[in-house]
């Protein structure tokens, strides 16, 4: 396989998606900092849910709403998925498997500790898949995603994964930092503002990375020194 415009066009589009992935984060943000202004028929319809008793007056319990709003939220994402593309995404599964278990902790013992520990632990699980694919198989599995749209030498390939699998258990703990020294509100403009600001940070200086390193078409190389030389 050899790199292309096309294919560059695919890894923007394989971008792109990967930052919409954000979308139950942003509808968590947009739930916690609004639950004061909420329709109180909204409220009462969520009281009806297991584990939920919310109470509009108190601004303590907009940590619990907000939890609900990223349960159903990733449970909508997953569906539309598969709507559009007849599959589901692994990534999106074991998320929201790991958001129900710590989101109805959160929900049933009135902790919110449990979904600031639910970032960490998704963070945490895909550093160790991520790592652990360099060792099982033939391709790491940032490979297995990305390889259709960019060709790379196989020792980049594994380069890349590494940093990935750090990347991700990085953002873990800076979790954990800011869940456990600041307060509750930072630790919500953190998980969108600040996880969404590293990843954007990252995955650039990855995509100049691999773009340094990409196997240029041979047929586009001709076309370019022709274009040069006629020039």
């Amino acid at each position: 396989m050899r790199y292309s415009t096309s294919r560059v066009a695919l890894g923007h589009i394989t971008t792109m998606k990967f930052l919409l992935d954000f979308f139950p984060v942003v509808l968590f943000f947009i739930a916690y900092k609004f639950f004061g202004d909420l329709p109180p028929q909204l409220i009462e319809s969520a009281n009806s849910l297991p584990f939920v008793s919310l109470d509009p007056k108190e601004p303590k319990d907009a940590i619990y709403f907000a939890t609900l709003t990223i349960i159903l939220a990733t449970l909508v994402q997953n569906i539309s998925h598969w709507f559009v593309f007849k599959k589901l995404e692994k990534m999106h599964i074991i998320s929201l498997g790991i958001l129900i278990v710590f989101g109805s902790l959160t929900l049933a013992f009135k902790d919110p500790l449990f979904i600031k520990w639910k970032v960490s632990i998704f963070n945490w699980v895909f550093a160790t898949v991520i790592i652990g694919s360099q060792f099982i198989g033939k391709k790491p599995l940032i490979e297995r995603m990305m390889s259709h749209a960019i060709e790379v030498p196989k020792n980049i390939w594994r380069n890349i994964n590494f940093t990935w699998g750090i990347f991700f258990a990085m953002v873990g703990v800076v979790n954990i930092y800011v869940a456990y020294n600041y307060s509750e509100e930072t630790w919500v403009d953190f998980k969108l503002f600040g996880v969404l600001g590293m990843t954007i940070v990252f995955m650039i200086a990855q995509g100049i990375y691999l773009a340094k390193h990409a196997v240029i078409d041979e047929e586009d190389s001709e076309k370019n020194q022709q274009a040069k030389e006629d020039k």
